[in-house]
């Protein structure tokens, strides 16, 4: 390992504080915005010391919001997040292993063709599949959330590709104790796949709770919205006036649960996605 000394450590670390400052510092502003009053945003300059109004503002976006409470919005994202993670894990994680594990004829086909919805993300198959989560009535439910979004052909390679660096010594001394193909992916394959999950469980998660478009189809009762989609509507139209502390106040609420899992399976994530070594 190269140790760097002297100047270079020191300029090193002024560049990382630096960069770290122009990234949180955006964030600081939505902050400070959402303790202060509506005068305060109003009139400038906006200030940058925390004023003296948190709970008053974030306990009129939980408990009041605008449209509906940002309480239940943030519990509607964060349904339909954890939804879309486990149900895009689950899937990949049998379909690889079917793929792997088991003969059939066509075996590369189905790959491929999986591989290939790649190129069909939901904003072009999303009026199909809004007739079909019409025709079943599951507008405005969770199930019409989740349901549509849990097939994910990048995690079934990221699996595939997993699943065939496992010796198949391991497999075999499997087959020979008399382990059933579910007990050998329960027993061995899934405990070893522990930190590719965890590293995709984060990626998903946070791709499900920034999703717009498909909750904005599938929902037309306010109390089903999700905290991104509160959030754009929180922003007035016409000569209407933004209640920007309590906008503000959503937009940190809404950061919350994201920054939550990334910092709580940060160790496992990073494991995932560069240790090789199984």
């Amino acid at each position: 390992m190269v140790e760097r000394r002297g100047a270079g450590l020191w300029l090193t670390h002024v560049f990382m504080i630096f960069g770290v400052m122009v990234v949180f510092f955006p964030i600081w502003l939505a902050f400070v915005a959402s303790t202060v009053t509506q005068a305060d945003i109003v009139t400038p300059p906006l200030p940058l010391l925390p004023g003296g109004h948190f709970l008053e503002n974030y306990g009129k976006a939980l408990f009041s919001g605008v449209n509906v409470p940002v309480g239940t919005m943030l519990f509607n994202s964060l349904i339909m997040a954890i939804g879309i993670a486990v149900g895009k894990i689950v899937i990949s994680l049998l379909s690889a292993f079917a793929i792997v594990y088991f003969r059939f004829p066509g075996r590369n086909m189905f790959f491929w063709l999986i591989f290939l919805t790649l190129m069909l993300p939901v904003e072009v198959r999303i009026v199909p599949t809004y007739e079909v989560v019409a025709s079943f009535g599951m507008l405005n439910s969770y199930s019409g959330l989740i349901f549509p979004l849990i097939a994910s052909a990048t995690a079934t390679f990221l699996f595939r590709q997993f699943y065939l660096t496992v010796p198949d010594e391991l497999a075999e001394a499997a087959r020979v104790d008399g382990a059933s193909p579910m007990r050998f992916f329960w027993d061995i394959i899934l405990p070893m796949s522990r930190t590719n999950i965890a590293a995709l469980f984060v990626i998903l998660f946070i791709y499900g709770w920034n999703q717009y478009l498909w909750p904005l189809l599938v929902t037309t009762k306010p109390e089903m919205n999700t905290v991104v989609m509160g959030i754009k509507q929180m922003f007035p139209s016409g000569d209407d006036l933004a209640d920007w502390p309590v906008i503000m106040a959503t937009s940190i609420l809404a950061m919350l649960p994201p920054i939550f899992v990334v910092v709580s399976m940060q160790k496992l994530f990073i494991r995932g996605l560069v240790d090789s070594e199984k």
